[in-house]
């Protein structure tokens, strides 16, 4: 009998800042992973905005400042970070699954994802990547590169670029050749590389698609049973911060709907995971969605804590 199909999307707190926090943070991350890798078939996806921005940002400057550098174009700095981040979580995974003797095998897959070149996302820049600065340090930088940066959840200010939504994943048939094979899939790492059709083939474009929608996007594709979105909370909450905070066990579409349209999510943090279940549950006809921490996965499919989303 075959096992029920996961998509797990990691949220920053499963990754890190930098090259050396992120080997500490997925060796916890592999736990959690070969948990459920042992009752599920799963998928991963991640973000990459932290990474892409340090990624660009280091390109430009060695282009510029050293002379002998060539310039990188963004979408080449986005594969760059799928590369490296899934070589971390295919390491750690590896690691994790050999301490336990469970004989599966770990494939990254650089992926690229189409968006529609006439997405009103082009127009209007909203996705957060790279390191938060002060005001004084952001508008410095925007007066100095013409980069757009705008507040992020009270946390600093942050460059924003479009994130367009994802319409095909180009790589699907060889992610589902490797489920099949019983593998443990890397993909859609930082949303997929964005690209658009043309005459010529496939061309990247500078954006970074939101790595939850694309986990949903690639959840709906494959068939999966359910997307598992991993953040840094481990329940979804309405009125957060505040005195009448209320965790949420479940929400159905239309309660999701109503607490969207009374603001509950921030747009930083929150909306985007919640907006992307609501992608893949409704057009399924039993898929189940579910917001939880890393930590608590294993305990969130099993009912215990989490948030699940289902019609």
């Amino acid at each position: 009998m075959s096992k029920k199909r996961l998509v797990i999307a990691l949220g920053g707190n499963a990754l890190g800042n930098s090259p050396e926090e992120q080997l500490d943070l997925v060796k916890e991350t592999a736990k959690t992973i070969v948990d459920l890798a042992e009752d599920y078939d799963v998928i991963i996806g991640h973000g990459n905005g932290p990474q892409v921005g340090m990624i660009n940002n280091a390109m430009e400057f060695s282009s510029k400042e050293g002379g002998k550098t060539p310039y990188m174009p963004f979408p080449e700095c986005g594969a760059m970070s799928q590369g490296y981040i899934g070589y971390h979580l295919t390491q750690s995974i590896e690691a994790e699954l050999e301490r336990r003797s469970v004989k599966k095998d770990v494939a990254c897959i650089i992926t690229q994802v189409v968006v529609d070149p006439n997405d009103p996302a082009f127009d209007k820049p909203t996705k957060p990547i790279g390191s938060f600065y002060t005001k004084e340090e952001a508008d410095q930088i925007a007066a100095d590169k013409g980069f757009v940066f705008v507040e992020d959840a009270g946390r600093g200010y942050r460059r924003v670029v479009p994130s367009p939504i994802p319409t095909r994943i180009v790589e699907l048939n060889v992610v589902e050749q490797l489920i099949q094979a019983g593998d443990i899939v890397i993909t859609v790492g930082g949303g997929g590389i964005p690209v658009v059709e043309t005459k010529d083939g496939l061309k990247g474009v500078a954006a970074v698609i939101d790595k939850d929608r694309s986990s949903a996007k690639l959840a709906l594709d494959a068939k999966a049973d359910m997307l598992v979105i991993l953040t840094a909370v481990d329940r979804v909450c309405i009125n957060y911060n505040k005195p009448n905070q209320k965790e949420l066990a479940e929400m159905t579409i239309a309660e999701a709907d109503e607490y969207i349209k009374e603001g509950h999510f921030a747009p930083g943090s929150m909306l985007p995971k919640v907006e992307a279940c609501l992608d893949f549950v409704k057009a399924t006809t039993n898929g189940v969605a579910l917001i939880t921490s890393l930590e608590k996965a294993k305990y969130a499919l099993k009912g215990e804590t989490g948030t699940i989303i289902k019609k």
